[in-house]
């Protein structure tokens, strides 16, 4: 005979509604489809939250992006160094440690790049939309976030972030946004690169067998032509007095990054800027001499076909027209074919020393969360890095546990220590590099040379990382 469900029963089914009602209020908001928020849903997702990703493109598209994929990359293809001993490889390493997705799909649709990691930009953004958009605790919603909204969010709506959510941001928060222009280098047809002069070849050896770049050699006279005659070009008029006053920069001022500048403006610092810049030759020889160029202008395979290249340090904001007949100067490139031109757009960041902690949450506002490029974290990986670590807190928040801090030893440590603790007069934009790292934990570092120094800084971050990730439960 079965027994009728007495007070014990009761208190199950009511503390299964109240789980229920409780899942529903936490749910985590996303604000952005990049690299960032692509991450953080991901991370947050695979820890049993519920996502609403919003992403704004199509409907609202911006001065950068050409796709509807998420993930898309607008500036290069090129997500830095994989050398261990190089920051970038060390941050790149912490992340396959600590699951990212997207560094895996890094991985899975990599080009030739030499020592770096450079990506089909269409495969890797084809895969990334595909699974994000097929995971079960994932919804992707294509709408404009206008407002920064209640409960659990982060904001990872990048520098290209609508004017209508800046400044719903820059009310939020009470501080105007900083901003800086940025520049993105133009794309060749591969077939039209003359190869009777460009030679393949990586600088040093390294790289595949055969070299991972198209290099176009310059002698002495064809650098002093073309620094010449870049310096002299047109630019594309930079806009807005409004946008200056909108985000607090007096007017008559403009900011460059400074790890981003374009082409034209570094020519016009002087004779040999690009020489010892973007178009130094050191470690390649031309096959054709047996001798170092002058300077070497470099094109980085740009997709898996291996048809399209991009011209590696070439940022720039010269009209299109004056960016065909400069370029087509490069000896290799008389007859180049654009299929996208270099252009120039405005990134915004927020004054993180004053408004996040550490963990990437607001300092005002436990539940709130920013990540990636408005952060001040610059550079792809750094971007994925604060995504991860954002959907990772998020999800420890809503699950009733403490955010994490990361070791200052690792390289995501102190690229999030340095945002959340810069002097305001210091703060720019960062990518990761070992000058972050603490030294003062490691005896005897000023006997080692640099690269010995470097590879110290790199085992001690990946040691740390496995100690903390030991003392964590998920």
């Amino acid at each position: 005979m079965s027994q009728i469900p007495g007070e014990g029963w009761g208190k199950i089914v009511d503390k299964i509604f109240l789980k229920n009602v409780i899942m529903k209020q936490t749910e985590l908001i996303v604000i952005g489809g990049g690299l960032a928020g692509c991450e953080a849903a991901w991370q947050a997702a695979e820890r049993g939250v519920s996502v609403k990703l919003y992403e704004m493109r199509p409907s609202v598209m911006t001065a950068a992006h050409q796709t509807n994929y998420l993930g898309e990359l607008v500036c290069s293809n090129s997500l830095g160094s994989s050398l261990d001993d190089r920051a970038s490889g060390v941050l790149k390493n912490e992340l396959r440690r600590l699951n990212s997705l997207l560094i895996k799909f890094a991985d899975e649709t990599a080009v030739p790049a030499g020592g770096a990691l450079a990506v089909d930009r269409q495969a890797f953004a084809q895969v990334i939309t595909k699974q994000v958009e097929s995971h079960p605790r994932i919804r992707v919603i294509r709408q404009e976030i206008t407002e920064i909204p209640e409960g659990y969010c982060i904001i990872a709506s990048g520098p290209l972030t609508s004017d209508s959510l800046a400044k719903s941001i820059a009310q939020y928060t009470g501080h105007s946004h900083l901003y800086f222009f940025d520049a993105i280098a133009p794309i060749v047809r591969g077939d039209s690169i003359n190869m009777d002069i460009a030679f393949k070849a990586s600088r040093y050896g390294r790289g595949s067998e055969g070299g991972d770049y198209l290099n176009c050699p310059l002698s002495a006279r064809q650098y002093e032509e073309f620094v010449t005659t870049l310096s002299q070009a047109e630019c594309i008029e930079l806009k807005p007095f409004e946008d200056q006053i909108k985000y607090g920069v007096p007017a008559g001022e403009k900011q460059f990054f400074e790890a981003c500048l374009p082409i034209e403006i570094l020519a016009k610092r002087g004779r040999d800027s690009l020489a010892f810049g973007p178009l130094r030759p050191t470690g390649l020889i031309d096959p054709k001499t047996n001798k170092r160029p002058y300077a070497v202008v470099q094109l980085r395979q740009d997709n898996l076909a291996g048809d399209l290249y991009n011209i590696v340090g070439f940022q720039t904001n010269l009209k299109f027209h004056e960016q065909k007949r400069v370029f087509r100067l490069i000896p290799g490139l008389e007859k180049a074919e654009f299929v996208r031109y270099g252009q120039m757009h405005r990134n915004t960041f927020i004054f993180s020393p004053g408004l996040l902690y550490d963990t990437l949450q607001y300092k005002a506002r436990e539940n709130l969360f920013f990540a990636g490029q408005i952060t001040g974290v610059e550079g792809y990986v750094g971007n994925i890095a604060t995504g991860l670590l954002a959907g990772w807190n998020a999800a420890r928040l809503i699950n009733n546990q403490k955010a994490l801090i990361m070791p200052r030893t690792t390289m995501l440590g102190a690229l999030c220590y340095y945002i959340s603790h810069a002097a305001a007069q210091d703060f720019q934009p960062m990518k990761a590099n070992f000058g972050l790292l603490p030294i003062q934990h490691i005896t005897g570092t000023a006997k080692l040379g640099k690269k010995r120094r470097r590879e110290v800084y790199a085992q001690r971050a990946l040691d740390d990382l496995e100690h903390y990730l030991m003392s964590v439960t998920d």
